[in-house]
């Protein structure tokens, strides 16, 4: 252990966070998340460490930095968005495909309950994931339960310890319904996928209703989920050390030089269209904020005009996205497609009377995860194609940014395709 390192490791906090370890030349190694930083990096340097495979890792180990956070569970989460973002070699190699796990809810059953898979299935159920720590999402749905309680088992109508302790809905003794039953669950699939804010606020006003028309019974329930879910909420707090903090996190950082941008864009919004020949075209909109996926911020449009032509259906959906003034507008939009697409986009900022920066990647009919990540730059009044380092931390950022956005679009548009195929 170096020097630098070994002064550094004196200041970890004894927060939950999440911490990367890097190498000589400053890439990204490894992503791990700690319950509390101070014990869980120190563990690397501190203890002899058995497994072959970790002293391997710890011999690579040349720097480390981390970000704060205020829960446990928002660590868990903030992990799994940092290793899809950087894919670090470590994490691939100590944690094979088999340990990635997903939640598994499916709301097209009667009377659903919620599992923990490795291998989403092609069926109908709904998989939230991946996480990448199988003993920590089962940790979180504990938690969750108190707040949405739901079944672990299939459904056999027979009351059990569980019922008496709140931990499920109690539909066999009739505290419940069904349709009650998978409200909470859709609530709970929606604080797993990041939409907690939105949720929240939603349940105070629903609360506050029944309040209002003496429907108290309702307003207590409510009351529990509302002051459950705000103790857990918590907000990312980026922290002053060198990774994500919005001043300096190295992404942000390359985008605001690349783009010469007066700071580090904070909301970045990605877009693409999917279709099949023209049919079942649909578009998407993902957000990242500082960085970081942003669920409860995305959204998906069905294109009005159903055609082939992925430029004209981009001027459509940026000219329907304007129109919200109640969304924020970005700091940056990166489109899937090249010159055309970028150009077009442009026209429509502009006729709006809006400097919001756009790049495009182009990707010139490589899709694979492995696609070099090529940019299109305005560059005066015309445009330039410009190829990033692959391990650039730019490059990542837009390539999950990218993907995000292109796994989103493509999802809508096989639940449409499979909808239509059904009438």
């Amino acid at each position: 252990m170096n020097d630098s390192l070994k002064a550094k490791l004196k200041t970890l906090p004894s927060s939950p966070g999440v911490y990367f370890h890097k190498n000589k030349d400053g890439e990204i190694i490894y992503v791990g998340k700690a319950a509390v930083l101070k014990n869980r990096v120190r563990q690397y340097f501190h203890h002899d460490l058995k497994d072959p495979k970790t002293e391997a890792l710890k011999a690579e180990i040349f720097d480390t930095d981390w970000i704060i956070v205020d829960t446990e569970m928002d660590a868990l989460f903030l992990e799994s968005e940092m290793i899809k973002r950087y894919r670090p070699k470590w994490n691939i190699l100590l944690r094979d495909d088999k340990n990635v796990s997903y939640v598994r809810v499916d709301l097209n059953s009667e009377i659903p309950h919620v599992s923990i898979t490795r291998q989403p299935l092609g069926d109908k159920a709904r998989y939230v994931g991946p996480f990448y720590s199988k003993t920590t999402i089962t940790r979180a749905l504990r938690i969750l339960r108190k707040v949405f309680p739901y079944y672990d088992k299939p459904y056999d109508g027979k009351k059990t310890l569980n019922t008496d302790l709140g931990l499920t809905p109690g539909i066999e003794v009739n505290r419940t319904s069904p349709k009650e039953y998978k409200d909470n669950l859709r609530k709970l699939i929606r604080y797993l996928e990041g939409d907690r804010k939105k949720l929240i606020s939603e349940l105070k006003k629903e609360m506050e209703y029944e309040s209002a028309q003496a429907n108290f019974e309702a307003a207590a329930k409510l009351r529990n989920e509302y002051f459950g879910l705000l103790g857990l909420k918590k907000k990312i707090v980026f922290s002053d050390k060198e990774f994500l903090d919005i001043s300096s996190d190295r992404a942000l950082n390359e985008l605001k030089k690349l783009l010469n941008l007066e700071t580090p864009p904070r909301r970045i919004e990605g877009y693409d269209i999917s279709h099949q020949s023209g049919t079942n075209a649909v578009a998407s909109m993902v957000v990242f904020t500082n960085g970081v996926s942003d669920r409860s911020e995305y959204r998906k449009f069905k294109l009005k005009k159903q055609q082939n032509n992925d430029t004209e259906s981009l001027k459509e959906i940026i000219s329907r996205r304007l129109k919200h003034k109640d969304w924020t507008f970005p700091d940056l939009i990166i489109l899937d497609g090249g010159i055309p697409q970028v150009s077009a986009v442009e026209a429509v900022l502009a006729e709006a009377e809006l400097k919001i920066p756009v790049i495009g990647r182009d990707k010139s009919g490589d899709h694979s995860k492995s696609a070099e990540v090529k940019i299109v730059l305005p560059s005066g009044e015309k445009y330039r194609l410009l190829p990033l380092a692959q391990d650039s931390h730019v490059a990542r950022l837009i390539a999950r940014i990218d993907e995000e956005s292109h796994r989103f679009a493509i999802t809508y548009h096989t639940l449409l395709k499979r909808k239509s195929l059904l009438n």
